[in-house]
């Protein structure tokens, strides 16, 4: 589990296609603190750290995953927002964020608001029923509070800290994005649809 709140921006240094899978690389002063089979979000998508060597390690995405998010657009010299797993005696400054992408969204448009950002996003609609106004979403790793949402867009707003510690200063219009709906929503929506 996670919370969406990133803890650093880490380089993509290498990329390679093995079968269906990609190995990916990447470099972070965090990689002395983790462990082989320990669990990190890359963009807000849980992935299991299979080597480590100084300053960089290893992990993999599987077809999967790579169908259902944008690390298959990785390449070298791109960030990724790193979250390591929560520690559950610690606060949760975020939301409860499983790692387990549910979509990629499609930047539509980006506003500078004299201090803040504004970003609007395109989501498939079979989403629309874990998704509200003044809701949590999770995109690219970041927990983030959503509005103006509509059966398949919505906004958030950016603020100057998130700006400059993430990498949602490189999302562009066209640009894809990891997103993971609310998980209380999920049980929600399958509970009313069970009754039905």
């Amino acid at each position: 589990m996670f919370t969406g709140i990133i803890e650093t921006l880490a380089e993509v240094v290498s990329t390679k296609k093995e079968g269906g899978n990609l190995l990916i690389t990447i470099q972070t002063p965090l990689a002395g603190e983790l462990k082989i089979d320990q669990s990190v979000a890359h963009n807000g998508v849980c992935l299991t750290i299979t080597g480590i060597q100084g300053n960089t390690y290893e992990t993999v995405a599987v077809a999967e995953t790579l169908q259902k998010t944008n690390l298959g657009q990785l390449a070298p010299t791109q960030f990724v927002n790193l979250e390591r797993a929560m520690v559950f005696n610690g606060r949760i400054d975020g939301h409860l964020v499983q790692g387990h992408v549910d979509s990629v969204g499609e930047c539509l448009s980006v506003n500078e608001q004299d201090g803040s950002w504004l970003y609007r996003f395109r989501y498939p609609k079979e989403f629309a029923a874990l998704i509200v106004d003044k809701g949590s979403i999770c995109m690219n790793g970041i927990s983030l509070t959503v509005f103006d949402v509509s059966n398949d867009e919505f906004s958030v707003a950016i603020i100057p800290y998130t700006y400059e510690h993430t990498n949602v200063s490189k999302i562009k219009p066209g640009h894809l994005v990891n997103l993971e709906f609310d998980i209380l929503g999920k049980y929600v929506a399958r509970q009313l649809a069970v009754r039905n």
